[in-house]
């Protein structure tokens, strides 16, 4: 492939730069929030001499995450962190103003650890990951890096279970802010965005009706919530499969019928993974399923459906829509979407807007947080206040005009105290 290549980046085709700019323009109309925070940060300069590094989708929406932290004072470099999630034009239009960029939407696993090895070589103070490939690289290949690093900043489900898993292992070595945690992130990003962003991913991929299918959404967490309640809007019966307990009773209390996966095979049109585990639905299980079923994956890594043996023991496979291939398995046709990568991002655009603004404003002040806490956070997996939290979502509320109550100073000292009783 002919890239196009400068000394600060390497993309697919600079000509895509306008429209990229478009999509820019776009994105900040509806980040209200995040760009408050960057006319802060634009003033006050906390971030100045500070690099960062970052693996994070490369989409409009963090175009202006990267924008805001360069307003902060930073040195930013950035390549993705999925081979299909990068947005050609937005990483040329961020080439073009002069950003560091790195990244293609269909990336090679050469390539694709080739750009977070530049990113590595720019020596980060902050990593900014999502999925935590960043992390992990420093860690294994350039630990001598680490005792240079403030901090880093973790988006996404799969990256907190995989950063919990090093630190319980005492394998992490330095404090990673759990961004991800923020209620303004999972409850907003994982809720809302997921479950619109995967729906419109599988409808992109397929023009299907969901109406009057059997639509099976394996994890019931943030995602999985989101995502089956948007698939129950659009007229499809909803069944839910988990291994944990409390989620699988939340699942039937909202009104979705639970069942074991080898029970849903049986019966589903289409499926969605959204676990952040490995092989959740496996040829075994494929083999059951109807002729025709299609099998979508949101969880972050491309390993939630099996198809590496998929690949081995199907009698065929083709592609027959840009983002819908077709494998013939025992007799039956069974589609996947997005080659089991993230639907919502491979197919599809990602997140809305409005709905990153939240997520992105968490990073940018998860950055801020470090900075101001050099030295003074634990080595593990860090939790950012509760009142960064707050103040995020009061800034998404003036962002969209909205006005809310105060307590009298009656009702605040009552919170405060205990003696009042009946």
């Amino acid at each position: 492939m002919n890239m196009a290549k400068g000394d600060h980046y390497e993309v697919k085709d600079m000509s895509l730069a306008a429209q990229g700019k478009n999509n820019l323009e776009l994105a900040e109309l509806n980040m209200g929030a995040l760009m408050e925070v960057k006319k802060r940060f634009k003033k006050e300069k906390p971030l100045k001499g500070v690099r960062i590094g970052m693996a994070l989708h490369v989409t409009k929406e963090t175009g202006i995450l990267v924008r805001t932290l360069l307003a902060g004072g930073a040195d930013v470099y950035i390549t993705g962190c999925n081979p299909l999630s990068t947005q050609d034009d937005v990483a040329a239009a961020l080439a073009k103003e002069g950003v560091k960029v790195w990244g293609y939407k269909g990336e090679n696993n050469e390539d694709y650890y080739r750009y977070i090895k530049y990113v590595i070589e720019a020596k980060p103070h902050i990593t900014i990951d999502d999925g935590c490939d960043l992390v992990s690289e420093i860690h294994k290949n350039h630990p001598q890096l680490i005792k240079n690093i403030i901090c880093g900043c973790e988006e996404t489900t799969t990256g907190i279970i995989r950063l919990q898993a090093m630190a319980k292992a005492k394998a992490l070595k330095y404090p990673m802010i759990a961004v991800n945690d923020n209620k303004t992130k999972h409850l907003v990003d994982n809720f809302y965005g997921t479950g619109q962003s995967s729906i419109d991913g599988i409808l992109r991929a397929t023009n299907l009706l969901y109406a009057g299918k059997t639509f099976v959404v394996c994890g019931y967490g943030s995602c999985g919530k989101g995502l089956a309640d948007r698939a129950r809007g659009l007229g499809a019966n909803v069944v839910v499969t988990e291994v944990d307990n409390f989620c699988a009773l939340q699942a039937h209390y909202d009104g979705f019928r639970v069942m074991k996966l080898a029970d849903a095979v049986k019966i589903g049109d289409i499926f969605c993974t959204v676990t952040g585990n490995k092989h959740v639905i496996r040829v075994e299980h494929m083999k059951k399923m109807k002729n025709g079923a299609i099998l979508s994956n949101s969880g972050h890594f491309d390993i939630e459906l099996e198809l590496s043996r998929l690949n081995k023991v199907a009698d065929s496979k083709r592609r027959v829509r840009p983002f819908m291939d077709e494998y013939v398995l025992a007799g039956k046709k069974i589609f996947v979407l997005g080659e089991g990568r993230l639907v919502n991002l491979s197919a599809a655009e990602g997140h809305p807007s409005e709905v990153m603004s939240t997520s992105f404003c968490g990073q940018a002040l998860a950055c801020e947080y470090g900075v101001k806490n050099k030295g003074k956070m634990p080595v593990g997996v860090v939790q950012l206040p509760g009142e960064i939290d707050d103040t995020i979502a009061g800034l998404q509320l003036t962002a969209m005009g909205i006005k809310i109550d105060e307590m009298t100073a009656e009702q605040k000292r009552y919170m405060d105290t205990w003696e009042e009783g009946t």
